[in-house]
Parts: structure tokens; sequence; C-alpha cells
């Protein structure tokens, strides 16, 4: 699975990295800052394409649009009765997100990327807690070419009905992060990683196909997992495990000495 993530690119690099034609950071205190520690329900910048409102004078038809934006990690899906659904849906899986009823929709028409540094993932030590239970030593993974990581995510709207027609928070946006089988370099640490998109295949994965004219097995196709390679993964300090906890200090590598027994760094 993926349940945190770094993000500390300012929107002006990803304007940049990722080519965007629109910017709607739409939060009142204004841009997000550098985030070494996304948790599940933050809000997180997104990159998708949707096709504007169509202009009263001009017959053509509106080419879609590439945006960054704000949403909230935990996708909440559109015929939901309760938001809280969306503390459940920060990942779908790779191999069923086509045919679950949560995703389904959002795979078919509402795709995203979500820019990292890169994420964390607990790997069970041989020693044990006070309460019996492995202890877990957190491991930082990004690429080794120090590049951004593009996840594979999808995106939600959900109307809030207890709001006006006239509220402007009346719909709230939201995310998840595709995962799938982890490479053989991460796997040891867990089974489950995110898929990453290539650069190349951005165009593909962000179009919003208002038609639905492409099949499922093509989108399928566009989502590969990380060649053999092309991540680093070290151990990092606990630090990263208290949600408070933020800075860049939680990617440093952790020192040999201070790993649990059991560990390679």
């Amino acid at each position: 699975m993926c349940g945190r993530y770094a993000s500390s690119r300012r929107p002006e690099d990803l304007v940049e990295e990722f080519e965007i034609s629109e910017t709607r950071i739409n939060l009142p205190r204004g841009p997000l800052e550098a985030d070494y520690n996304v948790a599940p329900t933050k809000e997180v910048y997104a990159v998708l394409e949707r096709v504007p409102k169509p202009d009263d004078e001009s017959s053509a038809a509106p080419e879609p649009e590439r945006q960054l934006c704000t949403l909230r990690w935990g996708l909440v899906p559109s015929w939901a009765k309760d938001p809280s659904i969306g503390n459940r849906m920060i990942n779908a899986r790779m191999e069923t997100v086509a045919e679950k009823p949560a995703f389904r929709r959002a795979f078919s028409s509402r795709r995203c990327l979500l820019p990292a540094d890169g994420y964390f993932e607990w790997y069970p030590t041989s020693q044990k807690t006070k309460a019996g239970k492995p202890l877990k030593q957190p491991f930082f993974i990004k690429p080794k070419d120090g590049g951004i990581l593009a996840m594979a995510g999808l995106y939600e709207i959900w109307r809030d009905p207890t709001r006006d027609d006239d509220d402007p928070d009346r719909f709230r946006w939201t995310c998840t992060v595709l995962t799938t089988q982890a490479e053989d370099a991460v796997g040891h640490i867990h089974d489950r990683m995110p898929l990453m998109v290539d650069r190349e295949r951005w165009a593909d994965w962000l179009d919003p196909d208002p038609d639905r004219s492409v099949p499922v097995e093509d989108r399928l196709a566009l989502l590969t997992p990380a060649a053999p390679g092309r991540l680093d993964a070290y151990p990092v300090a606990t630090l990263v495990n208290n949600v408070r906890n933020n800075g860049p200090e939680l990617l440093d590598p952790l020192p040999l000495e201070e790993l649990p027994e059991g560990v390679d760094a």
C-alpha cells in the first residue's frame, strides 16, 4: 500500500515539470507548504485534465486543460452518503480498479497524477514492541535519479447534500493512489507499491476521454511497475511514524549504528 509520502516541490516547479496550463489552488491559506509526511485526509497537489465549459462564441469543442489542483487524499465516491468513507479509500489496487464500484467511474474518466519526492513503507523486524508485535522500521523509497515521482491516481467530486447550492464548499474533491505488486528491489520491504506513470504516458493517462472510447485494457496497459533499478530505498528515523513530525530531516538516511537488529541498510 501507500500510506505516507513526501511532497516538497513548489507549485511553480510543478507547473513547469508537468506543463500545466491552469493552476487552481483554492485554499484560504494559499499554496501548500512543503510536506515531508503526507498522510491520508491531507490536502495534496494533483495534476489532472478537464474539459472547460464551452465558449458561447465558439463553435469548436474546447480542448482539455492540464490543471494543477489541490485534492484531499482519501477518495469519496460521488454516490457516497457519508464522506468518512474516504478514510478507507487512500489506495486502489490496479488488479481490481476497473471493477470496484468505488473506483470504476473515476478510472474511466477522472485520472490524475500525484507528484511526490518518494514514499514511505515499514519493514517488520525481528525485534518486538512492548505489546509483543514486530518492531517496524520505516524506509523512504525514491527515484535514484532524484527526479519527481508521478504516482498514478484517481479523483472524484462529491457533492455535500447539507450545503446550499451557492456554497463554495459544497463540492469535495478527493483522490486515491493506485498500487501494484512491488518490484524486487523494494518488495522485501512491502509487497505493494504505488504505480508510477512514465512521462511519455502522462498525456494518455490524464486524457479525460469524455466519450469513454478507450478500452479498459488500454488504460491498464499505461500502468506498469517501476522498472527494476529505478528506485532507491533506505531506512529513516521513526520520527515519520508521528504525523505531527514534518521536516526534511524525515528523509535523512538512518545511521548504521541506529538500525534495529535484522535490518540491512
